[in-house]
């Protein structure tokens, strides 16, 4: 099992940046993907971004492109989320994920970190 604890949430006005970190443990290389969501109170958890380890590849939610960008680093077991131009729809609990697979991260989901809430205010 991998373990992920996330970090780097808080407050913050709108148009400013905060940058999330997921730090992983356990059996890190048995997924092929880590992925970020988020949840607001009376919606579905939402897929935010995706990296694949091996290729290097990521994807994005179409309401965060441009302004948000997942990295990572390998030797470290770490997993980061740079979240730029932030809105106050962004706000929310965001969660790393461990997947099995890159295209379809929400169904291959392994692993949840406990969450971090992020509130951007106008």
């Amino acid at each position: 099992q991998v373990q992920l604890v996330e970090s780097g949430g808080g407050l913050v006005q709108a148009g400013g940046s905060l940058r999330l970190s997921c730090a992983a443990s356990g059996r890190t290389f048995s997924s092929a993907a880590m992925a970020w969501f988020r949840q607001t109170p009376g919606k579905e958890r939402d897929f935010v971004a995706a990296l694949s380890w091996g290729g290097g590849r990521t994807r994005y939610a179409d309401s965060v492109k441009g302004r948000f960008t997942i990295s990572g680093d390998n030797a470290k077991n770490m997993v980061y989320l740079q979240m730029n131009s932030l809105k106050p729809e962004d706000t929310a609990v965001y969660y790393c994920a461990a997947a099995e697979d890159y295209y379809s991260a929400l169904m291959s989901v392994s692993s949840w970190g406990q969450g971090t809430q992020v509130t951007v205010s106008s």
